[in-house]
């Protein structure tokens, strides 16, 4: 059975616990969950930040990380897997990101997360501004190349499906 992937992009937070509940409800069939959770840090590079904007393009987001999570079920024997993202302004400690993979067995658990989160630090259109403690506003939040390099190693790697 080929799992499915549920990919949302909303404004209002998530409850980590409820996601697992719904992604693992009625399947005897799963021995691993991995989740990942994305959170707003109260300072960026050594400075006090208030929040941050992020910002997408709706539809084209969804549609590039459906492309990914399809990949991560195609290249793991995953029985669900989700994605959720959040957009709009974002206060420190708040979510951002959730991902959570779920199998028989944990490794492909932790690597089809890890891969998922790789690709959406580097390839999902989202666009973060940050607004600093002190009232003035930020730029744009460069890429780093550092989570290029992360994706990158995932060309290289094609696990074997179980």
């Amino acid at each position: 059975m080929t799992a499915a992937a549920t990919i949302r992009i909303q404004q209002a937070d998530f409850d980590i616990a409820q996601e697992i509940a719904a992604l693992t409800k009625g399947r005897s069939d799963v021995g691993a969950v991995v989740t990942f959770s994305g959170i707003c840090r109260g300072s960026e590079n050594g400075e006090p930040i208030a929040a941050l904007t992020l910002e997408h393009y709706p539809g084209m987001a969804e549609a590039e990380i459906g492309r990914i999570a399809a990949e991560a079920v195609g290249r793991w024997p995953l029985q669900g897997l989700t994605a959720i993202h959040r957009h709009g302004r974002i206060a420190p400690g708040e979510n951002i990101v959730l991902v959570i993979a779920a199998s028989a067995h944990r490794q492909a658990a932790f690597e089809a997360a890890n891969f998922l989160m790789d690709y959406l630090k580097s390839r999902a259109p989202f666009w973060k501004k940050e607004h600093h403690a002190d009232g003035s506003q930020g730029g744009w939040v460069d890429a780093k190349e550092a989570d290029d390099e992360a994706a990158s190693r995932w060309k290289q790697a094609v696990p074997k499906r179980n």
